[in-house]
């Protein structure tokens, strides 16, 4: 048992000689290698925390908003907790290598009769009692003419009376007609008037909102453009910052996946380093800052998106607001053009009532006078047509006894 265990201690120690050479040549490169990585990473860290670099990802990237007194107790406690986590780490039983790692619209027609029938009469008598028969006669037969004329005339003066009465009680019944029409249209043209002159108030009205509308919407819209603009700017900026500082970290992390620094030793002592793996907080600073990028690109993306959604937005906004305006314009044309056709039509409407008014009053003397100059003559011509009439009888009869009938 002994000579058994001697032989184990013998491999063990020849082994652990082996181990302990290839150990040191292990920690000069391990030291190469993590001096390199924590240059690669101040490096990075450089670029991002430059001070223009800085004053843009503070309006972009929020975990650059901490101040540096603050990243520093970061790193200072997450430095402390991997530290404690390790100290417990069954690798770690024996003192080994330590690292730490870091980190949005008529005239009248008079009779001329001198006297009436009974003087003629009277007259004739006292006329044949002194005159000869032959003058006699020959007054008998010129009153008889005479006579006869005035009933014809009288009958004329009455056919006249009549029509002239007629005439203008048609013409009087006519105006009144035309003189109720004219006031229908132009109570009709005042109240269109005042209609078209209130619409077209409120189509201007209309028009002066929707111009300001229109005005608005611009300013906001070149607002959201100019806040478009920045927002594209700062994250095209971040992306490229972010990029860059990637880009350096990524050649150290590819260059040292290919090194011997991923080898597992060939031997299995039973002390010995652990395989090397990158910096543990080396993968989620490269997976955050792609997050970073990504979150950056797909704001950039959402902004376009946005940006031409609010373009068309505006410019189907203008369109309408344009169309809008044009059909309010032409109604308001369309409206003046027939305000301004009433208001011709109102005029002339006054004016022909004026006229018809003046006719009226004009037709009203014409009966007052036709009164006048006929009111006796019809009422009293049964009785003149027939006193004429005995007294042309009585005239013959006086002539035939004259004549010896």
């Amino acid at each position: 048992m002994t000579r058994d265990q001697r032989s184990k201690d013998i491999i063990f120690l020849r082994n652990l000689q082996g181990t302990c050479q290839d150990l040191d040549k292990q920690w000069a490169s391990r030291s190469k290698t993590r001096s390199m990585e924590t240059q690669a990473v101040s490096e990075a860290i450089k670029i991002i925390t430059s001070d223009d670099s800085m004053d843009l990802l503070r309006h972009s990237v929020s975990f650059l908003q901490v101040d540096s007194q603050a990243q520093a107790r970061i790193l200072r406690a997450r430095a402390v907790s991997s530290l404690k986590a390790a100290a417990m780490s069954p690798a770690f039983n024996a003192d080994d290598l330590l690292a730490a790692w870091g980190n949005r619209k008529g005239s009248p027609a008079t009779l001329g009769a001198a006297g009436g029938p009974r003087m003629r009469l009277s007259t004739l008598a006292v006329s044949v009692s002194l005159d000869s028969f032959t003058q006699i006669k020959e007054s008998m037969d010129k009153m008889v003419v005479d006579l006869r004329k005035e009933q014809e005339e009288e009958v004329k003066f009455k056919s006249y009376c009549a029509k002239e009465f007629d005439a203008n009680e048609k013409s009087t019944f006519d105006k009144n007609e035309q003189k109720e029409d004219l006031e229908a249209l132009i109570e009709k043209m005042t109240k269109l008037i005042k209609k078209l002159t209130a619409e077209i108030a409120e189509a201007n009205s209309q028009i002066a909102d929707t111009e300001t509308g229109i005005l608005k919407a611009s300013q906001v819209r070149e607002g959201e453009n100019s806040e478009f603009q920045v927002v594209v700017a700062d994250q095209r900026a971040t992306q490229d910052i972010l990029n860059k500082a990637l880009a350096r970290l990524k050649v150290f992390y590819e260059k040292a996946q290919g090194g011997a620094l991923l080898q597992k030793a060939a031997q299995e002592p039973p002390v010995k380093f652990n395989s090397y793996s990158k910096n543990a907080g080396a993968s989620p600073v490269l997976g955050m800052i792609q997050q970073i990028i990504e979150d950056s690109k797909a704001l950039e993306a959402e902004a376009v998106a946005g940006e031409a959604e609010a373009q068309a937005s505006y410019e189907k906004f203008v369109k309408d607001s344009n169309d809008v305006i044009k059909a309010l314009s032409d109604s308001v044309a369309a409206k003046t053009s027939a305000s301004a056709q009433a208001t011709q039509d109102l005029t002339q409407g006054k004016s022909d009532l004026d006229s018809t008014n003046g006719e009226l009053e004009s037709l009203a003397l014409t009966a007052q006078d036709l009164h006048g100059e006929c009111d006796w003559t019809l009422k009293n011509f049964a009785a003149r047509q027939q006193a004429r009439l005995a007294e042309i009888e009585a005239i013959g009869q006086a002539k035939a006894i004259l004549s010896g009938a």
